[in-house]
């Protein structure tokens, strides 16, 4: 949590001198000033600090920027309900397990495949990205099942994705269980919030290629 909490402070340091720019500007300014030491900072464990330590920054940076931009948009139009924020040269998209699972249950609910179906449609559209999946949970019930719960869950989302054309190649999944909370797991509210499945979505190696040498449309 502490380490959250410095790059946070972090962040809002780097943007209270950037006030003037759009979101791909800021996400630029972050991946040159921050990258790889903010995704240190954070641990390559959560997706944050993937998405923060893949930033190459500069001009590359800026338009891999743009291009999430695009994506950005297209997902949460298709997806109201989903928690989609830009990060640095990435998109972290945030699921509550609420909206995707039954209680106790691994199996997908027929809205939440409808929402993962327009989701798979932006990937297929877009596919010089990497997608990081982690599943995590509250801290109700033991250790070993809320790790074993975490990791059905985003192999469930990853399952379905794939079912829709996104190529498994692009996929890294991981879990966690109960041990990255995003909030204390003191109230009902916070533990709905922690029940999660976290989607990170960042440029590949072609892509970055592609910014680098001028070419990224």
């Amino acid at each position: 949590m502490k380490k959250q909490v410095y790059f946070i402070s972090l962040v809002a340091l780097l943007l209270s001198n950037c006030k003037s720019m759009n979101n791909t500007q800021k996400g630029t300014a972050i991946g040159a000033a921050a990258g790889a030491t903010a995704g240190a900072i954070i641990g390559k464990n959560s997706v944050l600090g993937a998405l923060i330590g893949a930033a190459i920054g500069g001009g590359a940076g800026y338009a891999i920027g743009n291009h999430m931009d695009k994506q950005a948009r297209e997902i949460k139009q298709a997806v109201p309900d989903a928690e989609v924020e830009r990060v640095g040269e990435g998109i972290n998209l945030t699921f509550n397990s609420g909206l995707l699972f039954r209680i106790n249950s691994i199996e997908l609910s027929d809205s939440a495949k409808e929402s993962l179906a327009k989701v798979a449609a932006v990937f297929t559209k877009y596919p010089d990205t990497n997608i990081l999946v982690e599943g995590h949970t509250d801290n109700t019930g033991t250790d070993a099942y809320n790790m074993e719960l975490s990791k059905k869950r985003a192999y469930a989302v990853t399952d379905f994705l794939e079912s829709k054309g996104v190529t498994h190649s692009r996929f890294d999944v991981k879990w966690y269980g109960e041990t990255q909370p995003k909030y204390p797991n003191d109230t009902e509210a916070n533990r709905k919030l922690n029940r999660r499945v976290e989607v990170g979505v960042m440029a590949n190696d072609q892509m970055k290629q592609e910014a680098k040498d001028g070419k990224l449309n």
